[in-house]
């Protein structure tokens, strides 16, 4: 299956940590290379990026990144990226013509969700979002999410960042048919060329479905504080269920401390293994003296 991914907006709440947001860092890992990695451990490896502020360098990242990585990565461009993400999304007619993932380079999320995303089957004329029904999520921004309303048969009833009525939060993260382009041409005239506009003219039809996250996490990397957020859930996340007790409550959080530390620091792996060699043969230097006057002594 193919993925679709939007990176043409600006970002400039988080223009303070670079001129181009899905190569902004985080943990060391650009975000759009961290969207790429998640989607193709869940399986997928045919990409289409839709480029268009500072398109170029993204472009030419990708290219490098695509080639040490061994993926297939298509470029889209929206020239008309300061306009609403609809139309970045309407870039790929005409080149995906099957049911495809669409996701966004800035939103960061368990690969679980994309997993479990890919087994949920979508027909014809119909679109699946992925919902976080948890509204005391303390990683979303209420006043800047979309919002969803759904019915008790799991459909969209209404979606918005303005709805009053909700019952869930939209990830970012969908399964798409086809149906989508034209529903966002159509939606042009209904409420503008916004995503959630074609999202509603399904609605209307009952063609929109959600699938729930099932309290894995996801956030939108949008500015400063939910980038410092995203840093504690990845580095919380690195925790593991075969953690016994001492890892769980002493090991790991000392490791993720110290982690966190080199990471600000700009110390990377290779200097750490280098570090530890040097390590090693002056401890083994130290043994090796301290045994040649222990038999000389005793």
């Amino acid at each position: 299956m193919k993925c679709l991914i939007i990176a043409a907006g600006e970002g400039s709440r988080l223009a303070m940590r670079g001129d181009s947001k899905p190569l902004v860092p985080l943990l060391r890992l650009p975000l759009i290379e961290r969207v790429i990695l998640t989607a193709k451990g869940a399986g997928l490896s045919d990409f289409y990026v839709v480029t268009g502020y500072n398109g170029k360098k993204l472009r030419k990242h990708l290219n490098q990144f695509s080639q040490d990585k061994d993926l297939k990565i298509h470029h889209l461009i929206n020239e008309e990226w300061e306009e609403e993400n609809g139309l970045s999304v309407l870039k790929a007619k005409g080149q995906i013509e099957e049911n495809f993932i669409l996701l966004m380079s800035d939103h960061i999320f368990d690969k679980t969700i994309l997993t479990e995303l890919l087994q949920e089957k979508v027909v014809d004329g119909e679109v699946m979002l992925a919902v976080d029904y948890n509204l005391e999520n303390k990683t979303v921004d209420v006043a800047d999410v979309t919002k969803v309303l759904v019915d008790d048969k799991d459909r969209i009833v209404n979606i918005g960042k303005k709805i009053k009525k909700y019952n869930a939060y939209d990830t970012g993260i969908f399964l798409c048919s086809t149906a989508l382009f034209e529903a966002l041409e159509k939606g042009s005239a209904y409420d503008g060329t916004s995503l959630s506009a074609g999202i509603k003219i399904l609605a209307k039809k009952k063609k929109a479905r959600i699938f729930d996250i099932k309290g894995n996490y996801w956030i939108d990397v949008d500015d400063e504080k939910a980038f410092r957020k995203a840093e504690n859930i990845l580095l919380a996340n690195l925790k593991k269920t075969s953690d016994g007790p001492v890892s769980r409550h002493l090991n790991r959080p000392i490791s993720i401390r110290i982690s966190k530390y080199l990471l600000k620091k700009h110390i990377t792996p290779n200097q750490i293994t280098f570090f530890a060699f040097i390590l090693s043969v002056i401890g083994a230097r130290f043994l090796d003296s301290r045994l040649f006057f222990r038999r000389a002594f005793w």
